[in-house]
């Protein structure tokens, strides 16, 4: 496993590997996180010229067997139960990126919900918020 990580690179880790999950790291879902790294306030801080170096180390964990569940321990472990909402938000942040979410993406998401124990009224009105600001006119 991996030594403990800052909260702000577990939550990295995890756009990262919303990112991967469906084998189409695109343009969009990198340039949202890098946005996000930048404006939101749990991020306050953090030096963003790493971003690439976490992602990197992210992707070597989802290389290897259990990756994904690796991921998903790591950032159990290093956030905050109360940042549990944080990240599912920006999980699905990276997830609606593309306007365009595919059935990994979904089960990454219900896996992250199982693993925070987050209840599914919380995971609604976060999907239902994504929903909102995405829509098109």
């Amino acid at each position: 496993m991996t030594d403990r990580i800052s909260t702000q690179d577990a939550l990295i880790y995890l756009m990262v590997t919303m990112s991967a999950v469906d084998t189409a790291m695109n343009d969009a879902e990198f340039a949202r996180i890098g946005r996000l790294v930048r404006f939101l306030p749990v991020f306050q801080g953090y030096d963003d010229t790493q971003l690439v170096e976490v992602s990197r180390a992210c992707a070597e964990i989802l290389k290897g067997p259990e990756g994904l569940d690796i991921v998903l321990e790591v950032v159990k472990d290093a956030v905050a139960p109360k940042l549990y909402d944080t990240a599912y938000a920006l999980a699905v942040e990276v997830a609606s990126a593309d306007y365009n979410i595919q059935q990994e993406e979904i089960r990454l998401l219900q896996m992250l919900r199982d693993r925070l124990g987050l209840d599914k009224l919380t995971c609604a009105a976060i999907e239902r918020g994504a929903i909102a600001r995405f829509r098109h006119a």
